[in-house]
Formats: C-alpha cells, sequence, structure tokens
C-alpha cells in the first residue's frame, strides 16, 4: 500500500528532490529493484489479447514470467544492472493489513463471479486485478528464471523495500527500485518509481532524492517518519479525518506524531480527531527506524554478481516446462548475453565530481573574454 499522500506532499514541499528519466540515463547503474512488486504489476499488465493471462498448457499463469524474462532484458540492454529483493517474513504488525487485503480480495472474487454473466470486459477486468495476488511458488518461479537469467537476487529477512533501501544506502547499489513510497522511510539515496512499467505506459521514471526530499519537507529522520505514520501506513491505520495536508500542518505544529498523540488525548473537547483504540503507532515507528534486514556495512556482507545466462536452461524451464516459443526465448537469452558482457564500461560521472554552484558564486566566477593560447 505504502504511505497515501506522501508524493504528492514530497512534490509540492520538495520539488528538487524530484527527477525525471529514461532507461538510457541509468546506464551503469546497479539498482535494487522489490521483486513482490514487479510480479504484482506483471500480473496485472501481461495479458493475451483476450485480456486474461497468460498461462501454460496446463492452465498455469506464466505472466509474471514473461514480464520477468523481457523487462529485464531491456533493462540489461541499457546498460543497467538490476537485482531483485523478495519479500520474507511480513512482520506481525502488518497482520491486520495483510487480513484486510484478503477480505478485498474474496469480496473482489464474489464480485467477479456475479459479473461473468452480465458485466462488461472492463468490469471483469476492473475486479480481477483487485483479486491479484502474487503466490509463494510464482516467486520461487520467478527466482528460478532469474538465477537462470544470470540475475543476482536476495530473498530479504521480511520487507522487500527495507532490504533495497539497505543495499542502496550501503553503497551495493545505486538506487532503491519500488512503487511503494514508504521506501523512503528506509533512507535510500534514491527512489526509483515506474521502472519496470515506464517503457511500456509511456511515462518517465520518477528519481526521488531522499536528502531533498527532507530538506524540503523541513524534517528529519524521525520526524519524516512520523508524518509517514500520520498519513496512513501498512502498519496501523490513519487517524479518522487526518489527510495529507492535516497531517503535514499537525507535524509541523507540534513536532512529532507522540506530542499529537499527547495533544489530542489531552484535548478531547478542543480537536474532531480522535486516535483510534490501542494505535499502535510507536511499534510502527520502530519498525520503520530498526527494520530487519540483512546487514550492508562490509563489501562481503552481500555479493552481487551478474552472470552470463544459461540458455539450456531457460529452454528447458520457459520452453519445455512453460510453453514458450524457442526462438523467441533463445532470442531474448542472446541479447542478454551480448548486453552482459558489454556492459562493463563505467559511468562518465564516476571519474568527474559534479560541483553545484550558489547563484552567489556562479556570478562571481571570473568572465573570460577568450581563451587563452596555449603554451607551446
Amino acid at each position: 500500500m505504502g504511505v497515501k499522500g506522501l508524493n504528492q506532499l514530497v512534490k509540492e514541499h520538495a520539488p528538487e528532490a524530484f527527477k525525471e528519466l529514461t532507461l538510457k540515463t541509468l546506464f551503469g547503474r546497479k539498482v535494487a529493484i522489490d521483486a513482490s512488486m514487479c510480479l504484482y504489476q506483471y500480473l496485472i499488465a501481461v495479458r493475451q489479447q483476450d485480456g486474461q493471462q497468460l498461462t501454460s498448457e496446463d492452465g498455469e499463469t506464466t505472466s509474471h514470467l514473461l514480464g520477468m524474462f523481457y523487462r529485464t532484458i531491456r533493462m540489461v540492454e541499457n546498460g543497467m544492472k538490476p537485482m531483485y529483493v523478495f519479500d520474507g517474513k511480513p512482520p506481525v504488525l502488518k497482520g491486520g493489513e495483510l487480513e484486510k487485503r484478503m477480505l478485498r480480495k474474496a469480496e473482489a472474487q464474489s464480485k467477479l463471479e456475479e459479473l461473468k454473466e452480465t458485466g462488461t470486459v472492463e468490469e471483469l477486468l476492473k475486479h480481477e486485478k483487485r483479486t491479484v495476488r502474487a503466490s509463494r511458488q510464482q516467486s520461487e518461479e520467478a527466482q528460478k528464471l532469474l538465477k537462470l537469467m544470470g540475475i543476482p537476487y536476495m530473498i530479504a529477512p521480511s520487507e522487500a523495500e527495507a532490504q533495497c533501501a539497505a543495499l542502496a544506502k550501503g553503497g551495493k547499489v545505486f538506487a532503491a527500485a519500488s512503487e511503494d513510497m514508504d521506501t523512503l522511510c528506509y533512507e535510500p539515496p534514491f527512489l526509483l518509481r515506474h521502472l519496470t512499467v515506464a517503457e511500456a505506459r509511456k511515462m518517465p521514471i520518477d528519481q526521488i532524492e531522499y536528502l531533498e526530499a527532507l530538506k524540503g519537507l523541513g524534517m528529519d529522520r524521525l520526524t519524516f517518519v512520523d508524518l509517514c505514520i500520520l498519513l496512513g501506513c501498512d502498519y496501523c491505520e490513519t487517524i479518522k479525518g487526518v489527510g495529507p495536508v492535516t497531517a503535514y500542518k499537525l507535524i509541523k505544529e507540534h513536532g512529532s506524531l507522540e506530542n499529537i498523540v499527547k495533544w489530542i488525548e489531552a484535548n478531547p473537547e478542543k480537536t474532531k480527531y480522535k486516535i483510534p483504540e490501542n494505535w499502535p503507532w510507536a511499534e510502527a515507528k520502530e519498525l520503520f527506524m530498526n527494520p530487519e534486514i540483512t546487514q550492508v556495512t562490509n563489501a562481503e556482507d552481500v555479493s552481487l554478481k551478474w552472470e552470463e545466462p544459461d540458455v539450456d536452461g531457460l529452454v528447458e524451464f520457459m520452453v519445455q516446462q512453460k510453453g514458450f516459443n524457442e526462438d523467441r526465448i533463445r532470442s531474448g537469452a542472446e541479447k542478454l548475453k551480448k548486453s552482459l558482457k558489454g556492459g562493463t564500461q563505467g559511468r562518465l560521472d564516476g571519474f568527474f565530481t559534479v560541483v553545484k554552484l550558489s547563484p552567489a558564486k556562479r556570478a562571481a566566477e571570473p568572465k573570460g573574454k577568450g581563451k587563452k593560447k596555449a603554451k607551446r
């Protein structure tokens, strides 16, 4: 789910934190991608002409595999080095949100059955998307595919976005890629959104710089996490009546979520806000501040290697087991092999440091009237 309204708040108060990129501008960059989010996107987006998910001859869904195969190749062709992080065991505090999702899925499934006789194609697709969740089997199939492709991946101890952020913060990758804005709570230097769907949807990749976001919002990490909890996250419900504008205003006025809670509880007659019963905001804050992750403090903590794809293994898995076209799989594997071999060139900004000058310093720079003659 992420954090409700955070993207718009950051855009409004910290526009300098945002940049629009294309895949080509990520040439030479290593990026940690939230795999669970990708699988969900592929299960929704990769469809047959009649709108149904791709399936093998025995009826197993294969949309996630085709999406993972071709989108990963596309990234590598553009000189990027993707790696994927899969969710581990969800925090106990997230159980309530997961239960709500299961209920929504059941409701959508029930409505879908009703619409099969009388509903339009658009109505059917709308409700079907609400029932989509990547299963454990689909995650394991995606991991097998990535291994055969030579693309590194890891299974996080808990939340994938927290591990992606840790890899970026520890210098193993340039950025964390996820659609969930709560990734920013874990301090990645950069967050990339829409990375895996940008080209298909003809939209830019959003790059959000963490420190610029905090600067624009006028907050430190503790206050920023408080804001995210107040906006609404996966770990606890929101305070009824508190939307993004109000949440930002309250944080600015009271300085912390703890102070806001104390103020509301001490002044029930002066405010319309009511704290939910047994509201676990403090536990949610602890999960954001100290997530369960594989530590990335030394070079040997996490090993990321991009290797030559196992073409025969890909044909065995994708063609013989899953029913994809052999020529297309072999062609994709050759593109991957070629791109991985040719992707060793570094970025120019790895050799040069770009210094941002303030307007005052820029104005003080001497303006030469002509080039000096070179000494012979």
